[in-house]
């Protein structure tokens, strides 16, 4: 083999190299970008509680609107995790939450049956009407008490992951992919 030859070679295995990276790097730009769009979490540390509000902006399909105006009832869970961020370590949980919101639609009276629930205790009901109420509780929690500051460090980061599923989940219906939508946001417990 040739010197140009050699050359000709290594550049070329160069070429590929940088093309995979920059596939995975617009693959993983792209799965970021769809995290951050599709769910969006806020914390917000108030009194003695870790409060955690939701938005998730394309969950209400049109094969969710069907589904529910068929009677079936449905539920959007959310799965919390607070996290404690440590360097170059395996990050710690604090604390877990789940949080549900659940509708039922009555064909006879035309009403929405809203239930909203935190691990199982259900913290809110309610009926509707407008189906707009109705992608508003499903989609947008606001500021839920999920955790509690004494299992919190004074000046150290934490962050909250959360992810979405739907339950009825037939393969497509919400997102394309059977696990869900996830996203994180991070805070510092200052005391």
């Amino acid at each position: 083999m040739t010197h140009e030859s050699t050359q000709c070679f290594a550049l070329q295995r160069a070429r590929l190299a940088a093309g995979v990276l920059a596939l995975v790097a617009l693959a993983a730009g792209a799965a970021g970008a769809q995290t951050s769009e599709g769910l969006r979490v806020v914390p917000l540390v108030k009194d003695d509680q870790v409060q955690v509000s939701f938005t998730l902006n394309d969950g209400f399909t049109d094969e969710v609107r069907a589904a529910i105006q068929s009677g079936l009832k449905t539920t959007f869970t959310y799965a919390a995790d607070l996290k404690l961020d440590v360097p170059g370590w395996v990050d710690r949980t604090m604390a877990t939450a789940t949080a549900t919101s659940s509708v039922e639609y009555d064909n006879l009276t035309r009403r929405y049956a809203l239930t909203r629930t935190i691990d199982g205790k259900v913290v809110d009901t309610r009926t509707a009407e407008d189906e707009r109420a109705v992608r508003l509780w499903l989609t947008v929690l606001p500021r839920l008490p999920l955790f509690s500051t004494a299992v919190l460090e004074a000046n150290r980061e934490y962050y909250v992951t959360v992810r979405a599923t739907a339950r009825p989940s037939n393969g497509s219906i919400l997102w394309p992919f059977s696990s869900g939508t996830s996203a994180q946001a991070k805070f510092t417990f200052i005391r």
